[in-house]
């Protein structure tokens, strides 16, 4: 029985070298896994601080963009303002040459026979002044349009015949 005893002695000593062997070829692949995935952490570490400071960097320019919007938007809103007034004041220019006109139109049809009689006046005058100038540009000496005047004849006991 002894040598049984030996025997399972030496096949848990080669079952522990087995093991022990597996266990040293495992941990070898782990610190190779291990080593690998610590390169790639520590690129991506790099590259997580590169996008950190561009996302800084990027918030920084948006920050100051938002600012500046904000300026512009507040001298625009004077702009519209600005704008708004001069609409109110154009509605309120067309308002007044619409009364206007309304005005005019109500007095023309009010005063359209003074109007027509004016009108009539104004034809004659115009008619008067063209037959003026007519006369005045004929010329001074006498036309043979016109006869001669005749003269006067002594009464008849002063005749005297010939």
């Amino acid at each position: 029985m002894e040598i049984i005893l030996y025997i399972s002695a030496a096949i848990a000593a080669v079952g522990f070298l087995v093991l022990c062997v597996s266990l040293a070829i495992t941990l070898t692949a782990m610190k190779k896994t291990l080593d690998n995935l610590a390169g790639t952490v520590g690129a991506l570490q790099n590259q997580l601080d590169g996008i950190t400071k561009e996302t800084t960097d990027l918030l920084h320019k948006t920050n100051g963009l938002a600012e500046d919007i904000q300026d512009k938007s507040l001298k625009l809103n004077t702009v519209v303002d600005a704008v708004k007034g001069v609409g109110t004041n154009v509605q309120q220019l067309n308002s007044s040459i619409g009364k206007i006109t309304h005005s005019i139109s109500r007095s023309v049809e009010n005063n359209e026979e003074k109007i027509a009689q004016v009108v009539q006046w104004s034809n004659v005058a115009m008619e008067i002044r063209d037959k003026w100038k007519a006369r005045g540009a004929q010329p001074a000496n006498f036309s043979t349009d016109y006869p001669e005047p005749q003269r006067a004849l002594p009464p008849a006991d002063e005749q005297r015949s010939y």
